[in-house]
């Protein structure tokens, strides 16, 4: 029986992955390689759309694969690989933007916010059709599934669109992918300001705890987590956001339903539930940051490992462009 596939990405864009992404994606995708055919790739091309240092990307990109691994990817389960290190990526790309309409890819929400924090003038044309990219990451691999938190969810309608403009137009190329995603952690707040995402871009360095902070950060961190009047340990969107996005993590940590969690703390006091908390993160943290540092410590593995992911995923996105170049019509190179 063929295993359903998904594909997604994650940017290079920070020395750590913070606890809304490893909750919201990392720790998906270490499951979802059980029983589907699954490619992720650091998205370094996505990266580089609103200014970066050269060195740092490539540290970083390093650091992005290595806490995949250590967060208990397998690269013999799954196909892990670095975006720019297949070309057909752009290709893609190139092609999509072609029957993307410009109010289309305007309206995408991202571009809107991140634009908005530089101004318009200043906005890359790259970040304008990240979108397009993203799409075109996605349709590469063919993917029946893509495991996106909630923010996604526009540019993966987008991706449908073109998938289906495409095949009408040009005939039968790609599958149209379907969403994935974990309602109970798609979306985890920052630590003091619960009514924002938790993000390497919106969040104050105390809002994030991430995901190779020393125990001891990863404590202080939620020690001092913003909670809310009263100290009754329940969830309460509207009235107790603090105590309700620190409730969820617990939950979402240990398997514990929330209700559980609010019977064992009851009015135990927010100080109490705080502390067993921090050490519960710091306990799922403590194996990935060890892990993590292990892979870093052999470049070479590590390198030949993304090398062999890069390999494998371009086979796949070289069967995909055969298809679209044929479909859009490009007169196919003869080898000499």
């Amino acid at each position: 029986m063929t295993r359903p596939r998904v594909l997604s990405g994650i940017q290079p864009t920070a020395d750590s992955f913070h606890l809304g992404n490893y909750l919201g994606a990392v720790r998906q995708w270490v499951a979802l390689q059980e029983d589907h055919d699954a490619y992720y790739c650091v998205v370094d091309m996505h990266a580089i759309t609103m200014g970066h240092d050269p060195g740092l990307l490539r540290r970083r990109t390093r650091i992005a694969a290595a806490q995949m691994i250590g967060a208990g990817l397998n690269p013999e389960r799954c196909t892990l690989f670095v975006q720019s290190h297949v070309p057909e990526h752009a290709e893609l790309t190139w092609i999509l933007s072609c029957i993307t309409g410009f109010g289309e890819a305007s309206r995408m929400t991202q571009f809107k916010d991140k634009s908005a924090k530089g101004g318009s003038e200043q906005a890359s044309v790259g970040l304008f059709t990240y979108p397009i990219l993203q799409a075109a990451d996605i349709l590469l691999y063919q993917a029946d599934q893509v495991p996106v938190g909630e923010d996604q969810r526009q540019h993966l309608e987008l991706t449908r669109d073109l998938a289906q403009r495409f095949n009408h137009r040009f005939g039968p190329a790609f599958v149209l992918p379907d969403p994935y995603i974990l309602a109970a952690v798609a979306k985890i707040a920052d630590l003091q300001d619960p009514a924002i995402k938790m993000s390497k871009s919106g969040s104050a360095p105390q809002g994030i705890v991430d995901v190779l902070d020393d125990p001891a950060v990863i404590r202080r961190k939620v020690a001092r987590a913003v909670t809310d009047t009263g100290s009754e340990v329940r969830a309460d969107v509207e009235n107790k956001p603090g105590v309700t996005n620190l409730l969820r993590i617990y939950s979402a940590l240990t398997g514990e339903p929330i209700a559980a969690i609010e019977k064992s703390y009851g009015s135990a006091g927010y100080g109490t539930f705080k502390k067993d908390l921090a050490e519960i993160v710091a306990e799922t943290f403590a194996p990935i940051r060890e892990r993590t540092g292990q892979v870093l410590a052999d470049e070479a593995a590590l390198d030949k490992i993304l090398a062999d992911g890069a390999a494998r995923a371009s086979r796949a996105a070289r069967e995909t462009m055969t298809v679209v170049r044929d479909r859009i019509g490009f007169v196919p190179r003869l080898d000499p």
